[in-house]
């Protein structure tokens, strides 16, 4: 399989496939494809599996893309302004934020995956359920805002503003902390708690989430008033 991302802040990833290969969206994702490209919605896994997805956000059904008679193109877009990530789960599996899994190989698997602590579930910011990619293969993530990598030495921790970490190896330790005390708390601007991700492994940190967008958004739109 061979693809691009291309775009700035609304962005495609292109995925070129070759006979005999193939790719699964979301419901939804996809933008435009090639005249001999067959589009197939599938309860990839059955009915546990798609009801599983579904609770982490994603579609009941998945999209497969089948090539016919030569190579096929099919382009994938995201739902809001914002960045397309790939990542190879070849490497080692990946916990996603709530809804950012948008396509991938058919040999990834996504499952939903379950917070390991309450605190973490109830402050964190993506409640008890996140997305879990694994297997071999690409997969594509899209979230909202621009994206930054880091790589996280053994120990070394971030304080990332709630609903802001879009994803990080499943080597990384995910929970939350208070923001600082309680002046800072009430005033900071960054609620109670921010989240912690403690290393080894990466993580992805987005400048802008969808709520902060949509909160931006509402003095601007119509009202009956």
């Amino acid at each position: 399989m061979k693809y691009t991302i291309t775009g700035d802040n609304l962005q495609f990833v292109n995925v070129q496939l070759e006979p005999g290969e193939q790719l699964n969206s979301v419901a939804g994702a996809m933008a435009y494809m090639t005249g001999n490209m067959r589009m197939e919605a599938v309860m990839e896994g059955g009915l546990m599996s798609g009801l599983k997805r579904s609770l982490s956000g994603s579609s009941l059904f998945l999209v497969k893309y089948t090539p016919q008679n030569g190579v096929g193109v099919v382009g994938l877009g995201g739902k809001v302004p914002g960045k397309i990530l790939d990542i190879d789960v070849s490497k080692g599996a990946w916990i996603v934020q709530k809804t950012g899994y948008l396509g991938a190989e058919t040999t990834v698997k996504l499952d939903l995956a379950m917070q390991k602590k309450i605190s973490a579930a109830f402050f964190g910011g993506e409640g008890f359920i996140l997305q879990k990619i694994s297997g071999t293969g690409k997969a594509f993530v899209a979230a909202c805002g621009d994206l930054n990598i880091v790589e996280l030495k053994p120990g070394e921790q971030y304080k990332v503003s709630t609903a802001n970490a879009v994803a990080w190896e499943e080597s990384v330790s995910y929970d939350i902390a208070a923001a600082g005390g309680i002046k800072t708390s009430l005033f900071g601007g960054e609620g109670l708690f921010v989240t912690t991700l403690t290393g080894p492994g990466k993580i992805v940190i987005q400048s802008l989430t969808l709520q902060d967008l949509a909160n931006a958004l509402i003095p601007y739109l119509p009202s009956n008033n």
